[in-house]
C-alpha cells in the first residue's frame, strides 16, 4: 500500500528554479512557468490550470511627453474577511522617462479539489 501525503491546502514551499514562494499544490510555477517535479503515483496534484478567476485587472500609466521621470511601486495587499492586512508586498518598482508607459495586470487564480467551478449564484 502507497500512501501519498498531501499538503494541507494552503501549505506553500520554494519553486527550484526561480524561488519564489508558491503553493506546495502547484504542478507548475506560476511565476516562472516551468514544470515541478512530480512524485511518481502522486495523483493529489491538481491541474496546472487554475479553475477559475474571479479577479482580473489591467490598466497603463503613460507619461506625458515632456516633464521630469515618475517612480513607481506596485504593491499588492491581501485582507481577510475582518479587513486585517495579512500579507503586503511589493512586486516591482520603476520609472517612467518622459513618452513611456507601462500596463499592469493583476489576477486571482483559484485551484479546487480536481478542477471544479463554484456554482453560480
Amino acid at each position: 500500500m502507497t500512501t501519498v501525503r498531501r499538503a494541507p491546502a494552503g501549505a506553500t514551499r520554494t519553486c527550484p528554479h526561480c524561488r519564489t514562494q508558491i503553493l506546495a499544490s502547484a504542478a507548475v510555477c506560476p511565476s516562472c512557468r516551468k514544470h515541478l517535479r512530480v512524485e511518481p503515483g502522486d495523483t493529489s496534484a491538481p491541474a496546472s490550470l487554475p479553475a477559475f478567476s474571479p479577479l482580473r485587472i489591467d490598466g497603463t500609466i503613460k507619461h506625458p511627453e515632456g516633464g521630469e521621470t515618475w517612480e513607481y511601486s506596485v504593491l499588492v495587499s491581501i485582507k481577510n474577511e475582518r479587513g486585517d492586512e495579512v500579507a503586503r508586498q511589493i512586486v516591482g518598482v520603476g520609472a517612467l522617462q518622459s513618452g513611456e508607459a507601462r500596463t499592469f495586470s493583476f489576477s486571482v487564480e483559484v485551484f479546487t479539489p480536481g478542477g471544479t467551478k463554484p456554482p453560480v449564484v
